[in-house]
């Protein structure tokens, strides 16, 4: 009987189960949505029972086909920063904020004012920002002190699935640098930092390695998601991190793109490289480190202009086609630079590497020659720019790009994946474009339960290059002027962004 391997990936829109061979091959797939709540401005939150039911139902679905005694190993990844308080019965005791999630602004300055923002940065490699863990843990415990109070263990989206699949609550390394006491460079927990924030050192779960099997699925698990009873689980990674193992991303200077929901870059490095501008996390695979850059705006950017002013449904309906593609081909009849349009993708804030909780989305540059078209390129140039300037800050800490692998969704379109070869003049090979991420997830699995000698071995057997988009040297300088243009348009707003103006 054939073996698969199993990885669940918790996105921000909604949860994917993949059923993989070891050669890496799609047997099934499904997925099942949740939602984000925005109650409050700066306020970005799910509920982690309903990651938890949207996995079931998905994995669910996929043992119609697959019997789940063929799934040797399962593999969890997921969305960065959560900070999931659950009590000693595993009860969920408040909806959780995600990455997008700014509240806790004064409870960073509180941790700058307490610990010191130089001597943070060295320990955790990263800068003191609201959307991280830790600030959020003291915003519980100053503003939900029962939550504070009665929790006993605070997970990541990952380490929350895997904890109701094994009743097991552990920490991943890929995971730890949301937490400011997490000592990137050694993998272990600073119970000093703890002390002095006043945070009980007893919310930390133990650290384990990304492929570990952390135990095997409980009989409640599996009544509720229908995989058998004891099969392994693999503590699993951050999202972007098992993206670029997916991607075939485990040497230095191989860099991983990712085209979902949120953009970004991660380049793998062999030392914990910190960049103040940038993110700073361990890879999945020991013993690597991945520099990163993220943008709230990736895909995200063009669901929402699509949304907003993309084609009507009856004319995708009568062009046979979706809006993604109908958008496609009106951005195509634009020249590179959109006749002047930039498009900043600042529709939550943004992260790396302006930092920037009030940066607004912005579009300049408009005429009455300005069409749907305009707009929808320049969106795709604006998230192609926000890569550039991520990658240009990666290269003044001498982390230099060989290979960049795309995936997500915005792969899937030869446009927009072309503008970010040219945008940034580096060639994008594409992958699996929507499995690379939970095929990550699976091989962390995989490598656990010893399906794949090494990570290296995983990736042979596993991934494969679709489509090579080389940069057209040609455009070089169109794209030039147009990203100096996109890097003043927020130079010069940047003062007025914040909404207090005199």
């Amino acid at each position: 009987m054939d073996k698969y391997l199993l990885g669940i990936d918790i996105g921000t829109s909604g949860c994917k189960a993949t059923v993989f061979t070891y050669g890496g091959q799609v047997i099934a797939h499904a997925s099942e949505g949740y939602p984000v709540r925005y109650p409050r401005p700066g306020y970005a939150e799910q509920d982690p029972e309903k990651w938890w039911s949207a996995a079931c139902r998905a994995i669910r679905r996929i043992v119609e086909t697959v019997p789940p005694e063929t799934i040797s190993a399962v593999g969890v990844d997921g969305q960065s920063w959560s900070a999931v308080a659950v009590d000693k019965a595993g009860t969920v005791l408040a909806p959780t904020p995600i990455w997008t999630d700014t509240r806790a602004l004064r409870q960073s300055g509180r941790m700058a004012e307490i610990c010191g923002e130089e001597r943070l940065f060295k320990i955790c490699g990263n800068p003191i920002q609201p959307s991280y863990t830790t600030p959020k843990v003291l915003w519980y415990k100053d503003n939900m002190p029962d939550t504070y109070m009665y929790a006993d263990k605070i997970l990541q989206s990952n380490s929350f699935i895997v904890y109701r699949l094994t009743d097991t609550c552990v920490q991943d390394h890929s995971q730890g640098y949301g937490w400011s006491c997490y000592d990137i460079a050694k993998g272990i927990w600073n119970l000093d930092i703890c002390r002095e924030l006043g945070i009980r050192d007893s919310l930390l779960p133990e650290i384990v390695p990304c492929h570990q099997i952390v135990g095997g699925v409980t009989a409640q698990a599996a009544r509720e998601c229908l995989l058998l009873e004891g099969t392994p689980v693999a503590a699993g990674g951050l999202d972007a991190a098992c993206g670029a193992l997916g991607a075939g991303v485990v040497r230095v200077s191989q860099t991983h793109e990712q085209g979902g929901q949120a953009g970004g870059m991660s380049i793998c490095v062999d030392e914990p490289r910190a960049v103040k501008e940038l993110i700073l996390s361990s890879h999945v695979v020991p013993g690597k480190w991945l520099l990163q850059g993220g943008t709230v705006g990736g895909g995200g950017a063009l669901n929402w202009f699509a949304d907003v002013v993309g084609p009507r449904l009856e004319d995708t309906n009568k062009a046979g086609k979706n809006v993604f593609a109908l958008m496609d081909e009106e951005a195509l009849a634009v020249s590179p630079g959109c006749d002047g349009v930039v498009f900043l993708p600042y529709l939550s804030g943004e992260r790396s590497p302006i930092w920037d909780a009030d940066a607004k989305g912005v579009f300049y540059g408009m005429r009455f020659s300005t069409g749907r078209s305009h707009m929808a390129r320049a969106v795709m140039e604006g998230v192609a720019f926000s890569l550039r300037h991520n990658l240009e800050t990666a290269s003044t800490a001498g982390a230099k790009v060989s290979v960049m692998r795309s995936v997500g969704g915005a792969a899937n379109s030869s446009l927009w994946t072309q503008i970010k070869a040219d945008a940034t003049q580096h060639a994008m090979e594409v992958t699996s474009s929507d499995t690379a991420t939970a095929l990550g997830a699976a091989i962390l699995a995989g490598v656990g339960c010893g399906a794949y000698r090494s990570f290296e071995d995983a990736v042979v057997k596993t991934v494969r290059v679709k489509h090579v988009y080389s940069p057209d040297r040609g455009l070089a300088g169109a794209y030039e002027r147009a990203y100096r243009l996109y890097r003043e348009v927020y130079g010069n707003l940047k003062p007025v962004m914040d909404g207090r103006v005199e």
